[in-house]
């Protein structure tokens, strides 16, 4: 396994209103993201991520059950099996953020992560679920109307290419999962998210590199492009980046444009960095247990 790895992260706007039923929403997004995998692909990408539920809008935006029926299960769900071929096909890995049903009608923010030969590896669930205003319209992230907290722990994936973790949009506000994927070994963590300017810009570029570093792993962080009608809420502002162990941008996406940003990982360097910032024997974990206390 080579030491250099070739980072995918794609950001794209969403071009269905939302008033348009969910079946449009879907495969239009679909037929787009497939044809830019296959872009990322030929500029050399190995493995590749997403954005947050990547089939249709940031529709949380409002509280309408009729999203509910753009959940699928997986690995048993259409997309799931659709993108499996298309990673067989390009000899890629794959990290797959779809809205997720389990049973009958239980709901989480999910991410399947596909290896480079189509098998399914596993997923992770969104830990941490925001229910946070922006503006004065109505709209927000209201998540909890849609998703369960995540029940799957912090896993990290052995895929051909790394060791692969995930943690989804809101959950980058919260150290706690971010050393516990680094703890478990992963090489690069993938953040797709839907987030808008006035909100959270100003911590787009400080919280996700001060995890890498904090950790010594690489961190390709995605976020959406545009405005999303009819809500209309906010501009997702793109800038989707990879960053090393040491806080350094390796490449950077536009602010406004669908785009395939490409990057390159050293393995290397997570050694490098973690030897010279002996971050993981200093630690003090049997110092921590207030951290699991209620406190005030």
């Amino acid at each position: 396994m080579s030491d250099k790895v070739k980072i995918g992260l794609i950001q794209a706007s969403h071009d269905v209103d939302g008033s348009e039923p969910v079946e449009v929403h879907k495969e239009e997004s679909i037929k787009k993201h497939i044809q830019l995998v296959r872009d990322a692909a030929k500029k050399g990408a190995q493995i590749i991520c997403l954005q947050e539920i990547f089939y249709g809008p940031y529709f949380c935006s409002e509280q309408n059950p009729k999203w509910y029926d753009s959940a699928e299960e997986i690995p048993n769900g259409p997309t799931t099996k659709r993108f499996q071929d298309l990673a067989k096909e390009l000899n890629v890995v794959i990290v797959l953020p779809i809205y997720e049903r389990e049973g009958i009608a239980t709901y989480y923010n999910t991410a399947a992560v596909i290896d480079a030969d189509g098998s399914y590896l596993g997923k992770y669930r969104k830990q941490h679920i925001p229910h946070v205003a922006v503006g004065s319209e109505g709209y927000g992230f209201w998540e909890k109307y849609y998703f369960k907290p995540g029940n799957l722990g912090y896993p990290v994936f052995d895929t051909a290419y790394a060791k692969v973790g995930v943690y989804i949009c809101y959950d980058r506000h919260f150290p706690e999962g971010a050393r516990l994927l680094g703890l478990k070994g992963a090489e690069v963590v993938f953040n797709p998210s839907a987030t808008v300017a006035g909100l959270s810009e100003y911590l787009w570029k400080l919280e996700q590199p001060a995890h890498a570093v904090a950790n010594g792993y690489y961190l390709g962080a995605i976020n959406r492009v545009g405005y999303e009608g009819p809500w209309n809420m906010g501009e997702f502002y793109g800038q989707s980046y990879l960053v090393d162990p040491r806080g350094g941008f390796v490449s950077i996406g536009s602010r406004d444009k669908d785009e395939v940003i490409i990057g390159e990982m050293d393995k290397k360097m997570i050694r490098e960095v973690r030897d010279t910032w002996q971050f993981y024997r200093d630690r003090r974990p049997e110092t921590y247990n207030e951290m699991t206390a209620l406190l005030p």
